[in-house]
């Protein structure tokens, strides 16, 4: 008993010591006062990880209209009851190919559809330990095919790990954060260069750097006042002094550092471009993250850091039934929340070319539906990039084909096997962000030397 009550206040504790508290005034911008000079530094780069939690279904979020490769027809018969109509799609163009997203997905479509487009989609991407079709996987042994494939925790934990086989301990975005390059870039800097807006995250955490967890529009986790401090250290010291528990002194003490540092970049910030509630007038969760994303960028200089990566959730997206009126919900908050960002980064911060925002998911889902009007746990997915350095307006990647039981199927239902690795997908990012090529980039991607394109050119 005494373990597991152990093992509980320490993950209790390390969840919430290295949140960056005092943030109650994070949902009260109009409440700050003066410091709205802050400027983003030239050489500062951003990456902005939206997690769509559950597994978003990507065959009725990209859809083919009329392609060189198949058609609205194809895509139809394999859907049955879940097709959306062709008239609803808002259409987007990859060469002389025509595509539609997502009826509620019309503010990304109008991005991507710019004539200096910020959005590029990146087709079928997946964890993959190698290239792989339905032969080769059908007789691939255990360690050429991710563990648990379809499973929520494993597949959200290699996606944000980087990770197929074996349990990874670290996130890729928190290695790329332990480069020393990118160390470099932040020299002198107090504030890490990894925040969870959504908890503690894996994706996050580095091997050697501490990410902060910064909580939107919530309570003070954290004071930074010196009572505060004290009571903390009471708390974490009523212990028999074990190693674990001291550990967890240096935790406190370095998340009040972060709230106070960050508390005070932030008194006087403003953002004054108007962010979405939900479809219903409820709190649209991805717009608090992303306007809080946004506040901490405008500070970045007052911090001290030249590169940082953020990782945001939208959860609610294991559609095993009810998936249409689901769907709708969940990427109208999409839609909305990631161009308001957009306009916010580009228009009010000016640092359009300097911030990358994208998707990732744990898994897609079936082309075909189940009994309850929803579908079921697949593999690749769909992903979309946003920002001024991106070569928008056409797809990377190998879009797959729709017909049941092909090359591109591990069965007879639409489960797609990934033409794009997570590998080459995050590496690309990494790239821009500034990461070399060669040992430094195969540190962080372990498989990435399987693929033949460790840079997919999106950006």
């Amino acid at each position: 008993m005494f373990i597991r009550s152990r093992r509980e206040f320490m993950r209790n504790v390390v969840s919430s010591v290295s949140a960056v508290g005092a943030l109650g005034g994070l949902a009260k911008f109009g409440e700050m006062n003066a410091l709205a000079a802050n400027s983003v530094s030239p050489g500062y780069k951003a990456l902005v990880c939206i997690f769509l939690a559950g597994g978003n279904d990507g065959h009725n979020t990209v859809i083919p209209i009329t392609t060189a490769q198949q058609n609205y027809n194809l895509y139809q018969q394999g859907r049955g009851s879940l097709a959306l109509s062709q008239a609803s799609l808002a259409p987007v163009h990859n060469g002389n190919d025509t595509y539609g997203l997502h009826p509620k997905m019309v503010e990304i479509a109008n991005l991507y559809n710019q004539s200096s487009s910020p959005v590029a989609i990146v087709a079928n991407v997946g964890m993959l330990v190698q290239p792989m079709d339905r032969n080769s996987y059908a007789s691939a042994g255990s360690s050429l095919v991710p563990n648990a494939l379809f499973s929520h925790s494993d597949q959200q934990s290699q996606w944000q790990s980087a990770v197929p086989t074996g349990l990874g301990s670290t996130g890729w975005g928190g290695r790329i954060a332990d480069i020393a390059q990118i160390q470099t870039l932040n020299s002198g800097a107090a504030f890490p260069a990894a925040t969870s807006t959504s908890g503690s995250s894996l994706f996050c955490t580095g091997a050697q750097s501490f990410p902060a967890v910064v909580p939107p529009g919530g309570t003070p986790i954290l004071s930074a006042s010196a009572a505060a401090t004290a009571g903390l250290q009471q708390v974490v010291n009523f212990s028999n002094g074990m190693q674990m528990v001291q550990a967890a002194n240096s935790n406190t003490t370095r998340g009040v550092n972060y709230a106070t540092l960050l508390t005070n970049a932030l008194n006087g910030v403003t953002i004054t471009t108007p962010f979405p509630s939900a479809p219903d007038n409820a709190v649209n969760p991805l717009a608090q993250q992303l306007r809080t994303v946004a506040a901490m960028i405008k500070v970045q200089s007052t911090l001290g850091i030249g590169r940082q990566i953020f990782f945001c959730t939208l959860g609610g997206f294991d559609t095993h039934g009810g998936q249409l009126a689901i769907q709708d919900y969940l990427l109208q908050e999409l839609s909305q929340s990631v161009a308001a960002f957009y306009q916010c980064i580009n228009n009010e911060l000016g640092a359009g070319s300097q911030v990358t925002t994208f998707t990732a998911s744990e898994f897609g889902r079936t082309l075909t539906g189940n009994s309850n009007g929803g579908t079921d746990h697949a593999w690749g997915n769909h992903h979309f990039v946003i920002g001024g350095a991106v070569k928008g307006g056409q797809f990377y990647g190998q879009y797959p084909s729709l017909a049941l039981g092909s090359l591109n199927d591990t069965n007879q239902r639409g489960t797609l096997i990934p033409t794009t690795s997570v590998d080459q997908y995050a590496a690309t990012l990494a790239q821009w962000f500034g990461v070399p090529a060669g040992a430094p980039m195969t540190s962080i991607f372990q498989n990435l030397g399987n693929f033949q394109n460790s840079n997919l050119g999106f950006i």
